[in-house]
């Protein structure tokens, strides 16, 4: 039974809630409706009595009991109150219908009212199974008194009754047929915002658009639900944000691995290597791959914990060592040369994070250098500063507020193919493990660049 209900029941919000408008409007109904025809029956009952009460009366002016023994008068033209009306006088019959049949269900229930004596009313089925009223009338007198009993059919009654109860069906059945189209109607408007928003919404969050539903006039429902799929929309555009710049981050940082490795393929293929030149390029290849793997991992890492706990970067490293590595890997241009001054520091990050936030500073340093570039590891209360200094150009005044913008580059056209992320990378790694990276803008010539992270 329960899946059949199931299969009935509409599937859309609109088909239910004009479902349940048409079944409250039945239940209604039906019962005012019963109510109506059992008042109107009443009504016609009602009549129908006094209706018999009214040619009682009438045929008991026609009764004289004046005397010593009841006797019935006679009128001209009594014809009509001799229809279906007996007179007793006592137990005795003094005048009845010309048809009435001795024995008939109508001849003894007339007899029986006769026999009580008192004013009262009963309904009998009569011959061709019919519905028949009878009242009963005392004529009292002096000495002796007599009773009318008057029938009457209720058959004009019934049909009155039954077409009122047909009419009154038809009509419900109109109402309830009008109910469910309105409602119908009512509902589809009522949700129409509801469809126009859900559309809108669904084309808003494939694209991760800044739009809004905003706080535009609705009703009180409808404003809510907009506010609930504004937060929802702005959840959505934050995760793709965040997948758009790991992506970045990620491209970012295997550019130069990957470019080292296709390097060394392109310089092995130049001509025949010998075995020891043939190692010396897989070492390279190896160790770039490890760097791409330790992007990998650090970068993934680092977006897994941010979303539990953005203030987590667990395990240490040590300064120095970190340092000379970097810079010993470090292609430099011509002309110029890195000094690193790191102290035996140790920092509360692991190696990869460190190499992560230091990796940037130090390739903008050394591309930017005009001569030197400095790398400068010193300790600070409860912390650890590492600064990466260039005699370069420095950055451009009108910049430097948009210097941590992910994207954002000071010149296109100096002949770099950097995407703009690597400071922004920087600086949101130093956060999540507690520090900072900052830029110096009195420093002159060149610019210095300042990572402060916690002290291991």
């Amino acid at each position: 039974m329960k899946p059949v209900l199931q299969r009935l029941t509409p599937r859309t919000l609109r088909g239910r809630l004009s479902l349940v408008a048409v079944a409250t409007a039945a239940l209604l109904m039906t019962i005012l409706t019963a109510v109506f025809n059992t008042m109107v029956e009443r009504n016609l009952g009602q009549q129908a009595d006094d209706e018999l009460h009214t040619r009682a009366a009438a045929v008991a002016t026609t009764v004289d009991t004046t005397g010593s023994r009841a006797r019935v008068l006679e009128t001209g033209n009594d014809v009509l109150l001799d229809t279906n009306v007996w007179i007793y006088a006592g137990n005795r019959l003094l005048e009845k219908p010309p048809s009435a049949v001795p024995g008939s269900p109508l001849t003894t229930a007339a007899e029986r009212l006769a026999g009580k004596g008192e004013r009262i009313c009963t309904t009998v089925r009569g011959e061709r199974h019919r519905s028949l009223r009878l009242c009963s009338d005392v004529v009292a007198g002096a000495r002796v008194s007599a009773t009318v009993v008057t029938a009457l059919d209720l058959a004009p009654y019934r049909s009155s009754a039954d077409a009122l109860l047909l009419g009154s069906l038809v009509l419900d059945a109109v109402m309830l047929a009008c109910t469910y189209a309105l409602t119908h109607l009512a509902v589809g408007r009522a949700l129409r915002p509801v469809r126009t928003m859900t559309d809108q919404a669904t084309q808003w969050s494939a694209v991760g658009s800044a739009e809004r539903f905003g706080t535009a006039r609705h009703p009180a429902e409808i404003a809510r639900l907009g506010a609930s799929l504004d937060a929802l929309l702005d959840r959505i555009r934050a995760v793709l944000r965040h997948e758009r710049q790991l992506t970045g981050e990620l491209s970012h940082e295997l550019r130069t691995p990957l470019a080292r490795i296709v390097a060394e393929l392109d310089w092995w293929h130049a001509r025949p290597r010998t075995a020891a030149e043939t190692r010396a390029t897989h070492e390279v290849i190896a160790e770039a791959a490890h760097s791409m793997r330790s992007i990998c991992d650090t970068l993934l890492d680092d977006a897994r914990d941010s979303t539990h706990d953005p203030a987590t970067a667990p395990g240490t490293a040590d300064v120095g060592p970190v340092l000379r590595r970097l810079t010993q890997t470090r292609e430099t241009p011509h002309g110029r040369q890195i000094r690193v001054e790191a102290e035996d520091l140790t920092v509360g990050v692991t190696v990869n994070i460190l190499e992560r936030i230091v990796s940037p500073l130090l390739a903008n340093a050394v591309r930017y250098a005009d001569a030197t570039v400095t790398v400068r590891a010193r300790p600070a209360p409860g912390a650890v500063r590492i600064d990466v200094e260039d005699d370069g150009p420095g950055v451009p005044e009108e910049f430097a507020a948009d210097l941590f913008q992910p994207g954002r580059r000071a010149d296109h056209r100096d002949g770099h193919d950097g995407a703009g992320l690597g400071l922004p990378l920087a600086r949101r790694l130093a956060r999540a493990a507690g520090g900072e990276v900052t830029h110096d803008p009195r420093h002159r010539p060149g610019a210095r660049f300042t990572v402060t992270l916690p002290a291991g």
